[in-house]
């Protein structure tokens, strides 16, 4: 699923107040990680995720492989902080515009 400009828009406006609920520290993306960004993301559907990382790179290859092992959709990155969405299939609770 990719989501359009206005969904995006209105996905960061949702997200403005959120605080990060997952951060990755130096041990890394590791399976635990990726399983709390999972469970994190059946249960809220938007999260943001603190990534640690000091390479612009590293910080870039890190959101880019949470977006493709959670199959979430990565919205936004402000620094350290990247904004991922999916759809809960069973129970949706944002209402994206079309």
């Amino acid at each position: 699923m990719s989501l359009n400009n206005k969904q995006i828009r209105f996905l960061r406006a949702q997200a403005h107040s959120l605080k990060p609920v997952v951060l990755i520290g130096g041990a890394g993306l590791t399976d635990n990680v990726i399983n709390e960004i999972n469970q994190t993301l059946d249960d809220h559907e938007l999260i943001k995720v603190r990534v640690n990382a000091d390479d612009r790179e590293d910080k870039k290859e890190m959101i880019d492989s949470i977006a493709r092992q959670t199959e979430s959709e990565h919205v936004q990155s402000i620094g350290h902080i990247g904004i991922f969405y999916r759809q809960n299939k069973k129970n949706p609770r944002i209402q994206l515009p079309r």
